[in-house]
């Protein structure tokens, strides 16, 4: 029986949202299309019109008239073309707005269901599930990876725009209230920030494996070190049909003739094994012992000793 439930893959940045999203879109008869980020600040405006401000945007019950009727247009597969037309800047723009238009608007005509990969979404997670009827994956990854990959690709974060965010302060990240206010003052060290970054998200998902235990939770060095038995097992809890395609695409994208890490982020073909063991090659001594220190009261919820 086609799947008629949207499924929310959602986690921690950098650990495998997109990869799990790819492959759960391959399951025969389901009509599950991929639906990229629309919590992005980078999304295009037809395909998600909620005009988000800030990097992970946090959507709850007080606030939600705001972002409900474009949400819900993106995961029905409704483009806006009026909103995407007010936002063309340039010539790739417009060349794109007919090809988004028409991907959209066919998914829709065969009645596809959304699988919405979008880490940005991770704090409205409780509300997307509730409103929307969504099945759930939450996707974690160890701290010293993210540093690693955050620091590779050299990527600062805005705290100010968890800190302008009353409703995220106050109902998720109260806890980390001064720190979050020092960092939006003022810049700190890159690896300072994937610390923070990764305790914050993780402290909230561990919260969430608490209160939602009807979600999945995985660890991407799980789905890692076995892709086949962890995505079939993701199958089953969704109530997928597995076939040798399926497998021959997850074998694909996760043999050891593929890269550990790629600078394509549109690119999920990786050597899975090799890519989780990346971080020890990377990092130095002193950096290593920083993050775990500076993340264990959080990462032993989720990791072992033998994970360092």
């Amino acid at each position: 029986m086609p799947r008629s439930r949207p499924i929310l893959v959602t986690g921690s940045h950098r650990s495998g949202t997109g990869w799990v999203a790819e492959i759960l879109t391959a399951a025969p008869r389901s009509s599950l299309a991929y639906v990229w980020e629309p919590f992005s600040l980078e999304v295009r405006p037809g395909i998600c019109a909620a005009a988000f401000e800030f990097w992970f945007t946090y959507v709850c019950e007080a606030n939600e008239s705001r972002y409900r009727p474009a949400i819900a247009d993106t995961l029905a597969f409704r483009y806006r073309p009026a909103a995407e037309f007010r936002s063309l800047r340039s010539p790739k723009d417009v060349a794109r707005m007919p090809r988004d238009w028409w991907r959209t608007a066919s998914r829709r005509r065969q009645g596809a269901v959304a699988v919405m990969k979008d880490p940005i979404a991770v704090f409205s997670a409780p509300w997307l599930a509730a409103r929307f009827d969504m099945d759930v994956v939450v996707m974690s990854r160890h701290p010293a990876a993210c540093a690693n990959s955050i620091l590779q690709k050299g990527w600062r974060h805005p705290f100010s725009h968890f800190t302008a965010q009353p409703l995220l302060m106050q109902q998720q990240l109260s806890g980390y209230r001064e720190d979050l206010e020092r960092f939006a003052s003022a810049e700190q060290p890159l690896l300072d920030q994937a610390i923070l970054l990764w305790n914050v998200i993780h402290g909230s998902i561990s919260r969430f494996q608490e209160a939602y235990p009807d979600w999945t939770f995985a660890r991407h060095e799980d789905l890692s070190t076995d892709p086949l038995g962890g995505f079939a097992d993701l199958y089953r809890r969704f109530d997928l049909d597995w076939d040798e395609r399926v497998a021959e695409k997850v074998r694909t994208h996760s043999a050891p003739d593929n890269p550990s890490e790629t600078a394509d982020p549109s690119s999920h073909h990786r050597d899975s094994r090799r890519a989780i063991r990346a971080w020890r090659e990377r990092l130095s001594a002193d950096e290593i012992s920083k993050v775990r220190a500076a993340t264990e009261s959080i990462a032993s919820r989720f990791y072992t000793d033998d994970d360092w």
